[in-house]
């Protein structure tokens, strides 16, 4: 589909995604799509939703309930996940209460496959991280009530305290929950990546996308729409002066969703101003970061059956 003509953009406000934007389902390119396809049905309780294969890859949507939460791709020829490199540091499975967080804690943990990264109070949330059989970072995490969030003006105080994880089992593991599995809410809270340069992210994950700055330290960067603590984290951690990313395994698109249409023209105008290039397909706008992610930004109601398509 052609890009919007000029007229139809509206020059009015838009500098910020809109208040109720939030995050979809993550896409990885995997090598071993039934290795990984168990791995997180089983370890993070996820059920398959649908399947296409398009020419020699294999498209795999698991999720909870009709929540896609993971677009797994079956591209065996691809190189390896570089921890050094720009991409994903780890997408962040969002639970809506501590006990649905412990039973998944608790499966993750106990898959043989699964690596235990640590775990953190960070004031707004709980989280714990772990890394899949294909070295993809990932939290599990549930958030505090946002009225116990220390804001001033946009920035959200955050820290990393201790959590014990052990501790936090024995409080909130219940077999009743543990026994329910998928029928458990979980979506995509958040996505943390690895970027070559933090001011560079801020350009684009800020002023073009639209993204609020939550948080920033010299080598991360905190991000969200309507005030939640973020919705996208960058860093330099591993990968500081990274250039484009490279060909191989890994996150795959990095998934916005916005209320309306009204908002894709906001987007569209804030790419212009910036000579981003992009591609609109009516429903979704796509363009890449300075390192090569793919971001899209879509419009609600985006069907199993759709995601497949993209």
């Amino acid at each position: 589909m052609p890009n919007l003509s000029p007229d139809s953009i509206p020059t009015a406000d838009g500098r910020t995604l809109n208040p109720a934007t939030a995050m979809d389902a993550v896409t990885l390119r995997v090598g071993d799509l039934e290795a990984m396809s168990a791995y997180y049905e089983t370890a993070l309780v996820m059920e398959p939703l649908k399947e296409r294969t398009r020419g020699r890859e294999v498209h795999r949507v698991l999720g909870r309930g009709a929540t896609p939460m993971v677009r797994l791709i079956h591209t065996p020829d691809l190189p390896g996940v570089d921890p050094q490199e720009a991409g994903l540091f780890h997408t962040a499975f969002l639970f809506e209460d501590e006990a649905s967080l412990a039973a998944t804690v608790h499966r993750a943990a106990q898959h043989p496959q699964s690596r235990y990264v640590g775990s953190a109070d960070h004031l707004v949330s709980e989280a714990f991280y772990f890394t899949d059989p294909e070295g993809n970072g990932i939290e599990l995490y549930r958030d505090r009530p946002r009225e116990t969030w220390e804001i001033t003006g946009t920035q959200v105080r955050m820290d990393n305290l201790p959590l014990d994880p052990a501790a936090y089992l024995r409080r909130h593991l219940d077999q009743e929950v543990l026994d329910a599995g998928a029928a458990r809410a979980g979506r995509v809270g958040h996505v943390h990546l690895q970027v070559g340069d933090v001011a560079r992210a801020r350009e684009f994950y800020v002023g073009a996308v639209g993204f609020d700055p939550t948080a920033s330290w010299n080598s991360a960067l905190f991000a969200s729409a309507g005030g939640y603590h973020h919705h996208v984290a960058m860093n330099t951690w591993n990968s500081r002066g990274a250039g484009p990313r490279s060909s191989r395994l890994g996150l795959g698109d990095l998934a916005i969703t916005v209320p309306g249409r009204e908002d894709l023209h906001a987007l569209v105008s804030r790419y212009r101003a910036q000579g981003i290039s992009f591609a609109d397909e009516g429903h979704r706008v796509v363009t890449e970061d300075p390192w090569g992610t793919q971001v899209s930004v879509a419009v609600p109601g985006t069907e199993t059956e759709e995601l497949l398509s993209w």
